[in-house]
């Protein structure tokens, strides 16, 4: 199907994407790497008056350290991501997650912000940014401001993002030393995930000082597993303990029934995955 006509536009800069954003209102679509909105164009499931490509601001490429954070640009491909030695070092847990995300020619054209913009529930690299405590620059109309990850996503598909407003960085606490894993179960290769779990954890000895788990697809947002967060701290990185606390993993969230699964289902994924998660990122 072809999409219905629109008008094109692509800035240099951050400055002028926001001026372009402002001026076209609400029917505008921002066109980061496009391997959500395409699809979705031809589909015809949106009908935008204008397209704004940000594919020409270089200053949204490429991954810097910033003190205690890592900072990545929203229009950094997933396979600099991937490839990155800051991320690998600092971030382990989102260059697990992103290896994980569709097929390598999506990898090479997706980018990070664009993804997270995105915020599809079943996506991979909202859960693990909600986990490390990740922090969003964006900007507008009224200049930049900074939104904890917590907060940003909305519902499905919906973020705090304002219609004259472009996410350009994430910040990431660095977790310089911590041992994480992402655990994906969906049914064919390159899939959306069904449940998966994205974990980070801290040791000191055979002991587990801090945690921090998320899962995916389990909510109309990420999902922080607290129960599971509170039940790991302090304890053993034993398969015992691990696998006791993994039991609160489905505990406040609200994941929705399809053709896939059930609501019952997911539950049950969510308590096997993340005890998977959490042996694996302890090595257990």
């Amino acid at each position: 199907m072809i999409p219905v006509a629109f008008d094109y536009t692509a800035p240099s800069t951050v400055d002028e994407a926001v001026r372009a954003l402002a001026e076209a209102g609400e029917d505008a679509k921002v066109l980061a790497g496009g391997q959500s909105l395409l699809p979705v164009l031809r589909m015809r499931l949106a009908a935008p008056t204008k397209l704004i490509d940000l594919g020409k601001i270089s200053e949204l490429r490429g991954v810097r350290e910033d003190g205690d954070a890592l900072v990545i640009g929203a229009m950094t491909t997933h396979y600099d991501v991937q490839r990155d030695h800051l991320v690998a070092e600092h971030a382990s847990l989102l260059k697990k997650a992103t290896d994980t995300v569709a097929d390598p020619q999506v990898r090479h054209r997706g980018t990070f912000g664009g993804s997270i913009a995105h915020a599809d529930p079943a996506g991979d690299l909202l859960a693990p940014v909600l986990a490390l405590g990740c922090e969003l620059v964006i900007a507008g109309s009224g200049g930049r401001r900074t939104v904890a990850a917590a907060d940003f996503f909305q519902d499905f598909f919906t973020t705090t993002l304002e219609p004259d407003e472009i996410l350009v960085e994430v910040r990431v606490p660095k977790h310089t030393g911590w041992q994480s894993h992402y655990e994906k179960f969906n049914r064919v290769a390159q899939a959306w995930s069904m449940v998966a779990v994205a974990v980070a954890i801290r040791t000191e000895g055979e002991t587990i000082a801090e945690a921090r788990v998320a899962l995916t697809n389990m909510g109309s947002v990420p999902v922080r597993a607290t129960g599971v967060e509170e039940a790991l701290v302090g304890g053993a990185a034993s398969t015992e303990a691990i696998r006791a606390a993994a039991q609160h993993a489905a505990e406040g969230t609200s994941p929705t029934a399809d053709g896939n699964a059930d609501v019952e289902y997911r539950q049950q994924l969510a308590r096997v995955l993340t005890g998977r998660a959490v042996a694996a990122a302890a090595g257990s």
